[in-house]
């Protein structure tokens, strides 16, 4: 059994090194991580591969157990693939209509510039995600539809929070990206490396 320990490693890191034993072929690896969020993504990653998964919450850490049989198709291919959709996905979390704190009318003119400014610089966040009174920028009479449609066509993940569209009775006014649920919302970004509040 090939021991890891990614206890105070930031994501990807713990993918990485497990997935380094991976292509060597171990059949089965204790990898020890110190938070949720590592512990979710080496779960998924060895998952993936068709590893078994046990996990223990200890006092010195969260030990993760991938188990495999048989070592099956090529395990190193399957993980190049998987590595890739691990901890590369960045994005945007928008909870407001307006950007910044003070004049209302000077924060919609700031996330107006914001999201156009967004939509005119390479590369593109992998996502963004409205929740609250930022799913009004994704509906009818919004100053930003086009930028955020731009970003959509250039294949960038928008999603509005459902609930949030429905306390605003605005759903049906929806008119770029889809509506998401909170699960969803949450396993997007558990599985980027980097999420920006906004």
């Amino acid at each position: 059994m090939k021991l890891v320990d990614a206890r105070g490693l930031a994501c990807p890191q713990p993918v990485i090194l497990t997935k380094k034993e991976t292509d060597l072929g171990e059949l089965k690896i204790t990898v020890i991580v110190d938070n949720d969020t590592a512990k979710q993504n080496v779960t998924k990653f060895g998952t993936k591969l068709q590893y078994d998964i046990k996990s223990e919450n200890k006092e010195d850490g969260i030990y993760i157990t991938l188990s495999k049989v048989n070592e099956g198709e090529s395990i190193e291919e399957a993980a190049e693939v998987v590595i890739e959709n691990f901890c590369t996905k960045s994005g945007y979390v928008i909870a407001t209509d307006k950007l910044g704190k003070g004049s209302d009318d000077l924060g919609k003119i700031l996330m107006k510039s914001f999201l156009y400014t967004l939509s005119e610089t390479k590369p593109y966040p992998d996502f963004l995600i409205f929740l609250n009174s930022g799913v009004k920028l994704t509906t009818s009479g919004s100053d930003s539809l086009e930028d955020l449609k731009k970003l959509k066509e250039a294949g960038v993940k928008i999603v509005s929070c459902g609930t949030c569209l429905d306390f605003f009775e605005i759903k049906s006014n929806l008119q770029v990206g889809a509506i998401s649920n909170m699960y969803d919302i949450i396993e997007t970004i558990t599985e980027a490396y980097k999420v920006i509040n906004i």
